[in-house]
């Protein structure tokens, strides 16, 4: 694991990991014991309760398989000869973060503004929408760069440690705890790449307005200080059930990090 990522991550996102570790292995490990080694055990037994999961499993295998098929086909590959200068900034941050750099690839998104990291059968993905790279400045990008980067590097990704953890992802809100604690992670990720605070700030914020003609009149300050006006107890509400925090509470999350070079 990249050193960066262990200056990087939360500590909470380590504990309800191994929380969620702990308790998806203890029911797997019941369920092994249950379907296989107690008295009941039968095959057909075995095969009816692993039907579910079964099916779930194949659509995810199928879903892998199709992907590559959609982005080669439909996206357009980042590559040195096809826009050299956000394969550069990939490059760079995947060097940094000790690790191949992931196929990236940029496609229209109707509008939606966001980024996402991705991995199938071992390959690593990072996807821009065309929508973020209008809107973004370079130095921006360079966070949102990072960021996804982090997704990888911090194993995020891994399929064995999400079979791992997946019962323990329908306890409620446990997961959701997990996954916001994660973006806080690859906030920190991304600054640390990009050793730009002000540029990853606006990134942040640019998430919320998606606006191009604005950029460059952000007031992050003033963007942070609206988290104070979010109702306790709403503002906790909405909290709890979304796999991000809230975008006031990541900006003030990345001015306040400390991070060593």
């Amino acid at each position: 694991m990249s050193s960066v990522i262990s200056v990087c991550r939360k500590s909470r996102e380590t504990t309800y990991n191994l929380i969620l570790c702990l308790l998806g292995g203890v029911f797997w490990a019941a369920t092994i014991y249950d379907l296989f080694l107690s008295d009941a055990a039968s095959v057909t037994r075995a095969f009816s309760t692993l039907a579910f999961p079964l099916l779930i499993a194949l659509f995810f295998f199928i879903s892998a398989l199709l992907f590559r098929a959609i982005a080669m086909g439909n996206m357009v590959l980042i590559t040195e000869d096809q826009f050299p200068h956000l394969y550069e900034k990939i490059v760079a941050g995947a060097k940094k973060l000790n690790m191949p750099a992931p196929e990236a690839f940029i496609f229209n998104s109707n509008g939606m503004f966001n980024a996402f990291a991705r991995k199938a059968f071992g390959r690593k993905y990072l996807l821009l929408t065309s929508a973020i790279v209008d809107a973004t400045t370079d130095e921006q990008i360079n966070f949102i760069i990072g960021h996804e980067l982090g997704h990888h590097a911090a194993g995020h990704l891994n399929f064995w440690t999400y079979l791992l953890r997946f019962p323990a992802t329908l306890i409620p809100f446990l997961y959701l705890a997990y996954s916001r604690q994660r973006e806080y992670t690859c906030d920190r990720v991304g600054l640390y790449l990009s050793k730009d605070a002000k540029s990853s700030c606006e990134a942040l914020q640019m998430l919320g307005c998606g606006c191009q003609k604005f950029n460059g009149k952000l007031n992050v300050a003033s963007f942070a200080s609206q988290e104070k006006y979010v109702p306790k107890a709403t503002g906790f509400i909405t909290e709890i059930v979304r796999t991000h925090p809230r975008l006031t509470r990541r900006v003030i999350a990345l001015e306040n990090a400390k991070l060593a070079d």
